[in-house]
């Protein structure tokens, strides 16, 4: 790698470099199917299905960022929306396209770093992301909703499922400059309300609260300490 810096994309390169590499991380991690992670079961996210149940989402061209094993594509699927599906795990992406061949469905799963593609402009109706955004470092945090922006098509909607801060499962306190001085997201960064409000300013919010419970037996995905949240681009 050449380590002389020239341009804003060396400096963000030069930061990664300093955190753990997430490939190989997210591919050991989906290797065992049969560990007790809650979100591996196949269920969709309670607040995506709530979009759908008040018609704040309708059927449409949808993008969904760190989709994991699927679970959340294949709902998308089935309320009739065009899925393009994006991990990093190709282990996870294997699993989910099991899951998809299972039930029939036509899902684009695409393996690839969000940060390294080059999505269409103005092109999709929803943007998802149930996960991925609290495993990104401060220094990619713009560049995130710069891809968010550009992708989705006025009057689209972005929503966001992550860690509150100090949840049960993770969301850990740090200020940026710390995450750099530990060099570790420590699990995965958590958020505020108002860190929400700060980072998607140039959305118009919808709905921001804690992740729902529901009474069990049921086939939704909820976990207590979680935060979710739905935008609007004007």
């Amino acid at each position: 790698m050449n380590e002389f810096i020239t341009s804003s994309e060396d400096v963000l390169n030069m930061l990664d470099d300093l955190l753990r590499d997430p490939t190989e991380f997210w591919n050991e991690f989906y290797k065992d199917r049969t560990k007790e992670i809650p979100f591996f079961i196949n269920a969709p996210d309670e607040n995506l299905v709530s979009y759908f149940t008040k018609n704040i989402v309708q059927a449409g061209r949808v993008l969904e960022l760190g989709c994991g094993a699927g679970r959340n594509a294949i709902y998308l699927a089935q309320q009739g929306c065009s899925v393009d599906a994006v991990d990093l795990s190709e282990t996870a992406l294997f699993w989910a396209r099991e899951r998809a061949a299972e039930k029939k469905l036509n899902i684009q799963f695409i393996h690839g770093n969000l940060f390294n593609m080059d999505f269409p402009e103005n092109n999709y109706d929803f943007i998802y992301d149930s996960g991925c955004f609290h495993h990104i470092a401060p220094h990619r945090r713009l560049h995130y909703v710069e891809i968010v922006q550009r992708a989705l098509k006025p009057g689209g909607h972005f929503a966001l499922n992550c860690f509150a801060e100090n949840g049960v499962y993770g969301g850990a306190a740090l200020s940026d400059w710390d995450v750099y001085r530990n060099r570790s997201l420590q699990g995965g960064l958590g958020y505020t309300k108002e860190k929400l409000q700060s980072i998607f300013k140039d959305f118009q919010e919808i709905e921001i609260r804690e992740m729902q419970p529901i009474e069990k037996p049921n086939a939704l995905f909820e976990l207590e300490g979680f935060i979710v949240s739905i935008f609007r681009k004007g």
